[in-house]
């Protein structure tokens, strides 16, 4: 055991008399990355927030190098030495990096705030974490990446030693994450303590040295991240074991129908001479770096991008879609990649952006049935297990597990025959996770064809009868189940093989 800088005994915090944590238990050592891993709800954003000093605990003790502290509010904990870097970014988008590094405590000489100093010792702590950052540039022009690192680097700043990252990886690319575990490197060099939070198992046990799961408001207890593996932190998480996190009964496809092909399809500049199949009861992957085009190739089957050559046949009849409409009278669904901006309207309620896309099933002339659309609600409500007190509350106030499953639901009530998923589990729980792999299982048993394009391999590895992978916006192999492995589609992804020319189907 090494020395021991922060440690959380027996946290309880209730609200309106319903405990939020009900004596969680949580220690933190010099160096370390600690994991903190729990379902949406399970009290981890609660337990933070009595760490950052903005809300006070009902009862428990804090020490810090073991000694008991009371942090009462947020300058209470920098003084202690925790910063948060929470998952919504909070600089001031039009003041400069070293303005929002020094904000509330610039550096004045003879009344005048010295911005010369300012940037210098900005750049000093930018370059002592290995950044590539000005100091001088403004905050609204730098990627969202980039302003993660300047919170980071602020929260360092402020002689942090023990550093939260909430769901630090979840708006990055590939090449982005990577820049991020380089700087939490140079941090543990730097003896400084991180409590990382994550839904992605692959991270967890990439760069944390110990995990602690918590699951309502509970502490289920702590693993050294090399002594277990990903089925026993969900069995910790979730309280029950699972057989394997991915749901996936494999059917033979030997016979099955072409349900969508798509030939030479071409968008100048984007992506060109795009061919494949997806077959009825198939799950077909798309895999590649992000960037490499293939949402934008989804949007263009589903008429939501144009595209200036190229074929797309349903179930053996070309079509080509003028709108998202279109495509959606004709059964094809497609579940956006980003749900808060393209998949919900986040201020209404659950029960209208379930029914938004498939009105026209509860009409009765030209007057919407109550009863039928309640029933369609019900039914979605259940086969998804959506979790909400009731589908009149707003969409924005679920987790985000239980957003994407309205979001799923949604398409699903649009009666699809070839249903598109573009990440359809980015930023949710573990649980979630399993429940969404379960009802995709489901509707491929049912013969749905589904394309499914996600960036977390394994997602792709367990899920998917058949493998595409894109690059540079062309489609540069396909792999079958057995040849699926995450070197294999990293080699086509990242350019380790020349090309592929696509077979005739």
């Amino acid at each position: 055991m090494g020395q021991t800088v922060l440690e959380m005994k027996g946290i309880k915090k209730s609200f309106s008399g319903i405990y939020a944590l009900s004596g969680i238990d949580f220690s933190l050592e010099l160096g370390e990355v600690h994991a903190l891993l729990g379902e949406n709800g399970a009290g981890k954003s609660t337990l933070i927030k009595v760490l950052g000093g903005i809300y006070q605990p009902d009862s428990g003790t804090i020490r810090i190098n073991g000694e008991e502290v009371k942090i009462r509010n947020v300058p209470e904990a920098r003084a202690h030495g925790i910063g948060i870097i929470h998952q919504e970014i909070v600089l001031v988008p039009y003041l400069t990096v070293a303005q929002n590094l020094f904000l509330g405590r610039e550096i004045v000489r003879n009344g005048v705030v010295d911005m010369a100093e300012m940037n210098r010792r900005s750049a000093e702590m930018i370059s002592s974490l290995g950044v590539n950052i000005k100091a001088e540039e403004y905050v609204e022009n730098l990627t969202i990446a980039q302003q993660q690192m300047v919170e980071i680097v602020k929260a360092v700043s402020f002689n942090g030693s023990i550093i939260v990252m909430d769901e630090p990886t979840s708006s990055l690319s590939n090449e982005e994450v990577e820049q991020l575990f380089q700087i939490i490197s140079v941090l543990k060099e730097k003896k400084v303590s991180i409590i990382y939070i994550s839904h992605r198992m692959e991270e967890l046990f990439r760069i944390s040295d110990r995990v602690t799961v918590i699951r309502d408001g509970e502490y289920v207890g702590t693993r050294k991240t090399c002594e277990t593996n990903p089925n026993e932190l969900v069995a910790m998480m979730v309280g029950r074991d699972l057989e394997s996190f991915y749901a996936r009964d494999f059917q033979d496809l030997k016979n099955a129908e072409t349900a969508m092909e798509v030939k030479n399809l071409t968008c100048e500049g984007v992506f060109e001479n795009v061919s494949f199949q997806v077959h009825r009861g198939e799950i077909l992957g798309f895999a590649g770096l992000v960037g490499a085009g293939r949402s934008e190739i989804m949007e263009s089957i589903f008429g939501a991008r144009h595209y200036q050559s190229g074929q797309v046949f349903l179930h053996g009849k070309e079509v080509r879609f003028k709108n998202p409409m279109e495509a959606i009278k004709s059964g094809v669904a497609l579940v956006p990649e980003d749900r808060k901006k393209q998949g919900l309207v986040l201020g209404n309620s659950v029960a209208f952006n379930l029914t938004l896309a498939s009105l026209r099933f509860y009409m009765n002339g030209i007057a919407i049935s109550e009863k039928k659309r309640k029933t369609a609600i019900n039914k979605y409500f259940e086969r998804l297990r959506i979790k909400a007190a009731s589908p009149m509350i707003e969409a924005g106030s679920l987790s985000g597990g239980n957003q994407q499953k309205v979001v799923l639901a949604k398409w699903l009530a649009t009666k699809p025959d070839v249903l598109i998923l573009d990440e359809p589990t980015r930023g949710v729980d573990v649980n979630a996770k399993f429940e969404i792999y379960s009802t995709i299982n489901e509707l491929a048993k049912e013969g749905i064809a589904i394309i499914m394009v996600s960036s977390e391999l394994p997602e792709i590895i367990n899920m998917c009868d058949n493998v595409c992978v894109v690059r540079e916006g062309r489609l540069v192999g396909k792999l079958s189940k057995e040849e699926l492995s995450q070197e294999e589609i990293m080699k086509y992804a990242a350019g380790g093989v020349e090309t592929y020319e696509s077979e005739e189907q």
